[in-house]
This record gives C-alpha cells, structure tokens and sequence, in this order.
C-alpha cells in the first residue's frame, strides 16, 4: 500500500506559468493597489469618534477590522507563504474596544501590506503549488493568497459599508459613465 499524499488540486495539473504570473500579478494588484487605496479613502472619510463604532455588541468596528485584517494578512501571506515567524494574536484583534487613532492603523496595515509585496514579488508561478499549513489547514500556496485575497474583500466590503452608514456622501469609487461604471478610486 502506497503512503496517502495530500489530495492535489484539480488546478494543479493545469496550471502553467502564464496563468501563475497572471494569478500572482492580480492578487498583487488587488491588495496592494485596488484595496488598499480603497480602504484608506474609506477609513480616512470616516469621522475619527467612528472609528470604534459597533452596531451591536456582535459586530466589528472599523478599528477592529484594521487590526484583523493586519493580522490575517500577516498571519497568511507573510509567515504563512513566506516563511516569517507567526506573532499574530487573533482575539486581541476583535476584543479590541478602543485603541490607536486611524492613522497609526493605516501605517500598520499600510507595513504589513509592504511585507506582502516583498513575499508575492519573490514567488514563482511553480511556487505556487507549494504546500503549507496554515492556521492547521494543509493547502497550496495558490489557496493561501486567493483565501486571504477573497477574506480581505469581505472586510474592505464591511469597512466601506459602515464608512458610508457614518459618513453619508463622504465617498464614492466609481461614477456612472454612459452605463459603465469608470474607476474613481484610480485617480484618489
């Protein structure tokens, strides 16, 4: 009987290094530009008292979802993928009722992302097949940045929201041009 080997993603055998450059250049992309100059806009639209605001004792404020997704995304991407020690302290990050002004929130998030950066320009499409255990979850390299990639599009979605719920009218990403929504955010 031959030794069981992790399960291997049906995208495993048709990957080639086109389509990993391609994966790679988008998740690059979308963290590092597209979110990231989302998020500050909504963050930096939001009044500062806001900023610990929750709805209810279930949700998040804005200030935790900063710290989380510093964490998640250092947790995953940084020490995850790329090897760097895991300090991350997750329920510190929701407990969290009061702390830093926006600013030193964005700078750390704004740090982490740059340590991103540093780990997604070092891969190599093949690298994407690589595996890892994070957080006790056995995957590809490739799930690790699409799973972090789709998690930090939930928060920025819920960041947004509550920016627009405290600040009525205080931003908008995109402007209706003849039925096509063009970009605003590109020029911020």
């Amino acid at each position: 009987m031959r030794p069981s080997s992790p399960r291997r993603p049906a995208y495993a055998t048709a990957m080639d290094a086109r389509t990993g450059r391609i994966f790679l250049e988008q998740a690059r992309t979308k963290l590092l530009i597209e979110y990231r100059t989302k998020i500050r806009l909504a963050v930096e639209a939001l009044p500062e008292d806001a900023l610990w605001w929750r709805a209810n004792d279930q949700s998040n404020s804005v200030g935790n979802l900063l710290l989380h997704l510093a964490g998640n995304v250092r947790q995953w991407i940084v020490s995850g993928v790329g090897g760097a020690p895991d300090i991350r302290h997750r329920a510190a990050e929701f407990a969290a009722r009061s702390g830093s002004p926006s600013v030193e929130l964005l700078a750390t998030l704004n740090q982490v992302l740059d340590e991103v950066a540093r780990v997604l320009d070092g891969l190599t499409p093949e690298a994407l097949l690589e595996r890892r255990t994070i957080q006790g979850r056995d995957l590809t390299v490739l799930d690790a940045i699409f799973i972090c990639v789709e998690h930090f599009a939930l928060h920025l979605g819920q960041i947004i929201l509550i920016a627009k719920l405290r600040a009525p009218g205080s931003i908008q990403f995109y402007e209706d041009a003849g039925g096509l929504a063009r970009p605003l955010w590109r020029d911020a």
